[in-house]
């Protein structure tokens, strides 16, 4: 049995009701439920959260919400990692038997089944533990800089004459979905290690979503997509 368990907490702070803000008219944890649901992938689709307008909110775009997520896995500090942890161990005390697991992010509009499919196969034929979506950086990392106060110092001076053409390229996590056998989470192997797949998705696809600046591109990206890919 393969599982989606989508982790949707209540109190995110930097955009208040995060995970059911309306995304271009509906709540935007309703496109990851229905990416799920439409991928055809999964036998159940599962939000895990400690809100109750959110469980209801997620059980009316078809999900499943079998148990509300105890307050102490629904702090600042907890790692997504362990709440899907609980998720699986809950589904396990029900003698629900899970080949694979796929976390899906709650705001995660510009997911796309092809990645999901890709991930899922990909991990089915390899001995690896993970499958998850990365991004490749859009500007060379090695020639990052940062600012104190009015002074600016390069992170990486060893570059700061090279040309970006001779810099390796850097990926980046793109946020979106972490396939993974059960044993992975349970037993808590680390995400970023030789045990995982990259499913390299192409950079207008991915969007982090923590200001409201970066919604409003989101919202941009996802109506220019949905406008190319309607002709």
């Amino acid at each position: 049995m393969n599982i989606a368990i989508i982790p949707a907490r209540g109190g995110s702070k930097r955009i208040p009701r995060k995970n059911v803000k309306h995304f271009l008219g509906k709540p935007i944890i309703a496109y990851s439920i229905e990416a799920a649901l439409n991928s055809g992938l999964f036998d159940r689709v599962i939000v895990s959260t400690d809100d109750k307008d959110i469980a209801r909110i997620s059980k009316e775009y078809g999900a499943e919400v079998p148990f509300i997520r105890p307050k102490e896995l629904s702090d600042d500090f907890t790692g997504t990692n362990v709440v899907v942890k609980h998720a699986v161990q809950f589904l396990l005390s029900q003698n629900v038997t899970i080949d694979h697991v796929c976390c899906i992010y709650a705001t995660a509009p510009l997911i796309k089944n092809r990645y999901l499919k890709e991930g899922l196969n990909r991990l089915r034929g390899s001995k690896k533990m993970f499958a998850f979506s990365v991004a490749r950086f859009d500007f060379p990392v090695q020639r990052s800089i940062k600012i104190l106060g009015d002074k600016i110092y390069a992170l990486y001076p060893e570059y700061s004459n090279s040309r970006s053409q001779d810099l390796d390229e850097a990926y980046h996590d793109a946020g979106q979905f972490y396939w993974g056998k059960t044993d992975a989470f349970l037993q808590d192997e680390p995400l970023f290690s030789e045990k995982s797949i990259p499913i390299i998705l192409p950079r207008y696809l991915v969007q982090d979503i923590d200001t409201m600046a970066d919604w409003k591109q989101a919202e941009l990206l996802y109506q220019i997509i949905e406008i190319n890919e309607s002709y």
